[in-house]
Formats: structure tokens, C-alpha cells, sequence
């Protein structure tokens, strides 16, 4: 397999810049995801690499070799799209034997035959191999397209939201065969995906990436609970994070935070190097990013807790997610179990849990510190290693 490295690649397409200086360092065997929203140029990055597309400016490496100008056919890399891209005259083992009877990776028919039985029966598709791709499922052309990129043996492995088209349970079985696979064959792969889900579950680091720019690079663990800014938190997380606007000051030896939304005050728990920090940045006005699971309520009036009002209830499987209207248009999403018996505008009380909070600049929305900070980065630096 290679370690792959783009140096500051910029790709544009006519007056529209897709790729702005993109830098990444992807280690050799490293399952490597490419995260973000829809048009943030995570495609763009696996086509410069499979050489599909040449950037403009910047350097592409396979094991520090510049690949610049070598073809696509000649990366020795596989591909596996989002549409399957199979051949609908073929059957599913000719689609799946197709590279290794092309003119460059050419095999016996021998060999051809013990891959794709392999491959086959580790995907639990040895059953399909003499159907046509019109007689398949969504779900089974997808195990056919990634069938067809696994019984080669590629530097790389390029993934573009293979799964985007499956159902919710094939989804999620797939991906627990995806991280299987890869740790079997011991590949590089570099992985597109929106899910939130997929980036967290398959990712041995995550690459966000928006508006042809990579915003942070880490582990899921580090990026989920040290967000670079407020779009990567925002980003990170199902129910969304809480983004609440406050003031912030010291009042002995106590820091208190009010909401900027109704005036409610509360005081920061104590920690060393939290106050410290704080006490460093010197700021008067902050946002604090909550995760949902870090909230609390109350159906009735609790000391400490304040007043809001349902604004919606909605389940999503195993769990449920309640939006209470503060004021002045601040709205906190909660988890709460399923089966409520919850109705819109009645009255609800919440609490914080502060000793969970993350702090960012109220003008920049970059990231400054949060509890458990050092914590936090020693588990970081034990995946790292």
C-alpha cells in the first residue's frame, strides 16, 4: 500500500476554485476519511489523487514519489463511485473480474477465478456472481462495485459515499464489513462521506473539509470533542450541538456566564486549567457549544432549571429529540427517551450541564478551550501513537 500526500492543491473549474491550497498526509494502511457538506470539494480531492483530475497548482505523492503527471491508468489505484458504474452486459463476476483482464493488470484466468471466489464469499455475494446488474438490488451493485476494486491489490483504495444509496440497516452493516475488510486486506483508503455516522465509525482520522479548504485533521475522538471552530462542532454530532451567546466574568474567585438570550446566570464550575485559560484570554463575551446529551429538563419548575417552551418533539429510532424555545430566538435541542407524551408550547425547564462545556470567540467562532481540556488531548495523542 503508500502513504499519500497532497501539498497545497489547488484545482478550479473555470472562475469557481474547488481545491484552495489543500494539504493532507494520509500514513500508509490509514483508513482516512474525507468529511463534510455537499459541494465542499471532498470528490475533487479523491480525483486528483486517482488522477481523474490534474490540479493547477500543488504536488501529489504515492510514497513520496511526485504523481503529478502520471495518468490515471498508471496510479494503480481503485475506484469505487456512487452510481456502481457496473457494466449492464456483464455479469456480476465479468464486472468483478473486468480489472484484472485489462491490458495493464492482466492475470490468468486461474487466479481471476480464486479472487473473486475470496472476495465474493467475504462480501456474501458468491451467490450473484452469474446475474446481470439489472437483476440486483441497490444494495447488492454496491457489494458488486466494491467487489470489482477489492480483488485487486491498488496502492489505494478511492471510496466516494459508496453507501449513500442504501437502505438505513444495510448502511450500517456495511459498514462494520467496510472496517473488516480494510483491516484484512490492510489497505490505504481514503473514504468520502456527509454521514456524520460513517466519518465517526470507519475513520482512523477524519479530514473536514469546506469550501475547498481542509478546516481541521484528527481522530473522531479529538474532533468531536475539541472542534476547531463552530462549524466543525456543528458539523460533528447528531442531534447538532447548542450554540448559546453569553458574557463572561469573573466575580472573585467564581467566572459566571449569562445567556445573552434571557439574562439567566450561571456559575462555571471550577477547574485549574479551564480558569487559567480563561483568565489568559481576558474576553467579556463568549459562545459556549453544548452537545444535546449534556442537557437536562423537567416537565415541572426545579430550582436552578429555567423556563422554556417545546417548540418541537421528534423521534428518531432509539431516541428522541426535544427543541425548547428560550428567548430571542435561542433554541436547545435535548435527547430525551422515546415514547413522551410531549405537546408543543406546553412549558419546560432546563438545566446545563456547564461542566461539559466547549468555549468559542463570540466574533470568530474559533475554538479557545473546554473542560477536561488536557484530558481530552492525552487521548488524542494515545490514538495518534
Amino acid at each position: 500500500m503508500s502513504r499519500i500526500q497532497l501539498e497545497n492543491v489547488t484545482k478550479k473549474f473555470g472562475k469557481v476554485t474547488a481545491l484552495d491550497g489543500v494539504s493532507l498526509d494520509i500514513k500508509d494502511k490509514e483508513f482516512f476519511v474525507l468529511f463534510g457538506p455537499a459541494g465542499a470539494g471532498k470528490t475533487t480531492i479523491l480525483n486528483c489523487i486517482a488522477g481523474i483530475q490534474l490540479p493547477e497548482e500543488g504536488v501529489i505523492k504515492f510514497d513520496g514519489k511526485v504523481e503529478n503527471l502520471t495518468d490515471a491508468a498508471h496510479r494503480d489505484t481503485a475506484m469505487v463511485f456512487e452510481n456502481y458504474a457496473l457494466y449492464p452486459q456483464m455479469t456480476v463476476y465479468d464486472n468483478m473480474a473486468s480489472p484484472l483482464r485489462s491490458k495493464l493488470y492482466k492475470r490468468d484466468e486461474e487466479y481471476i477465478k480464486k479472487k473473486i471466489t475470496e472476495v465474493a464469499e467475504m462480501m456474501k455475494m458468491d451467490y450473484l456472481l452469474e446475474r446481470l446488474p439489472s437483476q440486483l438490488s441497490n444494495g447488492q451493485k454496491q457489494r458488486v462495485a466494491m467487489g470489482r476494486a477489492l480483488v485487486r491489490s491498488p496502492r489505494v483504495y478511492l471510496m466516494d459515499e459508496p453507501l449513500a444509496h442504501l437502505d438505513a440497516k444495510l448502511r450500517n452493516s456495511m459498514r462494520t464489513e467496510l472496517k473488516e475488510i480494510q483491516a484484512n486486506f490492510g489497505t490505504t483508503s481514503v473514504y468520502v462521506t456527509h454521514d456524520f455516522m460513517e466519518a465517526m465509525s470507519l475513520g482512523d482520522r477524519i479530514a473536514i473539509i469546506n469550501e475547498g479548504k481542509v478546516v481541521q485533521v484528527g481522530t473522531g475522538d479529538e474532533i468531536y470533542y475539541m472542534p476547531c471552530n463552530e462549524f466543525v462542532a456543528e458539523l460533528m454530532g447528531d442531534p447538532e450541538i447548542n450554540i448559546i451567546t453569553g458574557a463572561i466574568k469573573k466575580a472573585g474567585d467564581t467566572y459566571k456566564f449569562t445567556l445573552e438570550a434571557n439574562g439567566k446566570e450561571y456559575d462555571l464550575p471550577h477547574e485549574d486549567d479551564l480558569y487559567a485559560k480563561l483568565d489568559e484570554l481576558g474576553l467579556d463575551r463568549v459562545d459556549i457549544g453544548m452537545r444535546p446529551q449534556n442537557l437536562t429538563y423537567s416537565f415541572e419548575p426545579k430550582e436552578g432549571y429555567m423556563k422554556c417552551s417545546v417548540y418541537s418533539y421528534e423521534s428518531i429510532g432509539n431516541k428522541a429529540v426535544i427543541v425548547a424555545d428560550v428567548e430571542d430566538g435561542l433554541q436547545l435541542r435535548m435527547i430525551a427517551p422515546n415514547g413522551l407524551t410531549v405537546k408543543i408550547d406546553q412549558d419546560i425547564y432546563v438545566d446545563m450541564k456547564l461542566d461539559h462545556a466547549m468555549f468559542f470567540d463570540a466574533e470568530t467562532q474559533e475554538y479557545l478551550t473546554r473542560y477536561r481540556e488536557a484530558a481530552v488531548k492525552a487521548l488524542a495523542a494515545e490514538q495518534e501513537g
